[in-house]
């Protein structure tokens, strides 16, 4: 890979796909004029600088007024979310894209972030990051690596609530039929909503041997399988409750409620609540169902692992981008927080695509020199290397 700024970057995925249109005045709806002064405040939030140091550090001399008043009238999280969408999409109809998978299977990680000083009630403790407080950046990845949906959670939350917010937030996540998680991403409810949306949930569980297996009244279970099966699916309570949970569904599909927060409500509810017992009897059923697909497939283990490798991987790209500060987030408001994260990520996406179009046209012009490279070597090549990027220094328009 050529060695390159990251200014160059910026310049030359903004010409192939246009972004930075998306960043319009909040009450004109005007283009922002300053394109390299939008470009400026968007590396300054991706990087961790700040807009003050990013006025001092820039080969263009903005003043830090003119980069405030970019930030303020014209990035929004509504036109970060738009700017990724155009990148993401654009990225899964370059030809090498579809050599790391089809689009049609995703993970999602969180991935901590320190934060300096107290803030607001987000920025909590999680003692298995140790003392420090923080919050996560929960993202949704591909499989031709689109980092296609991100949100900042509390470093104490439980993941498996956010799970459905990035498959059914955009057009890229209505896309996947099969999405991986990690243990922390589980629960039965979770499991029920996503085979009620269409989605084939896979976690990476820990200790099988531990879960029960339900079965079913109708279905015989031969001897040998008996003793695996110690509870029974209630059927009945599926039935009364259906109605609710098909408007629960369609509330999902026409965004009139996120599901982070109706299962986080779900979770809340006392024991006896129908609705939510009607939920965890389907969630047993497909965790079940899908506990037997797991130790009889190794095909879907391996699918399950290299999805989530690939999330691992994408955490690494972006502590590497994160280092001003130490990689501290120094915002005090969760809004500003997770602009932060989206800055972040939408980085991130322009590296990603910009990186996949390279390995493209050297893939390409080995091919016309007669080195054909098989596709299932091509499958192992990565998008998220930054070792080549020039990250640090004066920043040269």
């Amino acid at each position: 890979m050529p060695e390159v700024s990251i200014t160059d970057i910026l310049r030359e995925v903004d010409e192939d796909t246009g972004f930075t249109n998306s960043f319009t005045h909040v009450h004109t709806g005007s283009p922002c004029s300053d394109e390299v002064g939008l470009l400026n405040v968007l590396l300054a939030g991706g990087i961790n600088m700040g807009l003050k140091k990013m006025a001092l550090c820039s080969s263009s001399h903005p003043s830090f007024w003119s980069l405030m008043r970019i930030s303020s009238w014209y990035v929004t999280s509504e036109s970060m979310t738009d700017a990724l969408a155009v990148i993401i999409e654009k990225h899964r109809k370059l030809p090498l894209s579809s050599a790391w998978g089809d689009g049609t299977t995703s993970s999602s990680d969180g991935q901590f972030m320190t934060t300096g000083g107290t803030g607001e009630a987000m920025n909590l403790v999680n003692a298995k990051y140790g003392i420090v407080p923080g919050v996560k950046a929960y993202t949704h990845l591909s499989d031709q690596y689109g980092p296609f949906a991100i949100k900042t959670i509390p470093a104490t939350a439980h993941e498996a609530p956010y799970i459905l917010d990035g498959l059914t937030m955009n057009n890229t996540g209505k896309r996947i039929k099969e999405h991986y998680a990690d243990t922390g991403g589980f629960t039965d409810h979770v499991f029920a909503m996503c085979s009620l949306l269409g989605y084939q949930f896979a976690p990476r569980l820990r200790n099988l041997s531990s879960l029960r297996l339900y079965a079913m009244k109708g279905i015989t279970i031969s001897k040998a399988m008996k003793e695996l099966f110690t509870a029974k699916a209630n059927i009945e309570r599926i039935e009364q409750q259906w109605p609710e949970i098909v408007r629960l569904i369609a509330s999902i599909i026409t965004h009139r409620i996120v599901p982070s927060e109706l299962l986080r409500q779900l979770a809340s509810f006392p024991r006896q609540n129908e609705l939510a017992i009607a939920l965890r009897e389907i969630g047993h059923i497909e965790r079940t169902i899908f506990i037997l697909t797991w130790i009889s497939s190794s095909d879907v283990q391996r699918r399950a692992q290299m999805g989530l490798n690939k999330g691992e991987a994408h955490h690494a790209l972006k502590r590497a981008l994160n280092f001003n500060r130490r990689g501290e987030i120094t915002d005090r408001t969760s809004e500003n927080q997770h602009l932060r994260m989206m800055y972040l990520n939408l980085l991130a996406a322009i590296i990603i695509y910009w990186n996949t179009k390279h390995l493209g046209s050297i893939i390409h012009d080995m091919k016309q020199q007669g080195i054909i490279t098989p596709p299932e070597q091509l499958a192992h090549l990565s998008p998220l290397g930054w070792e080549h990027i020039i990250l640090t220094g004066f920043y040269k328009w």
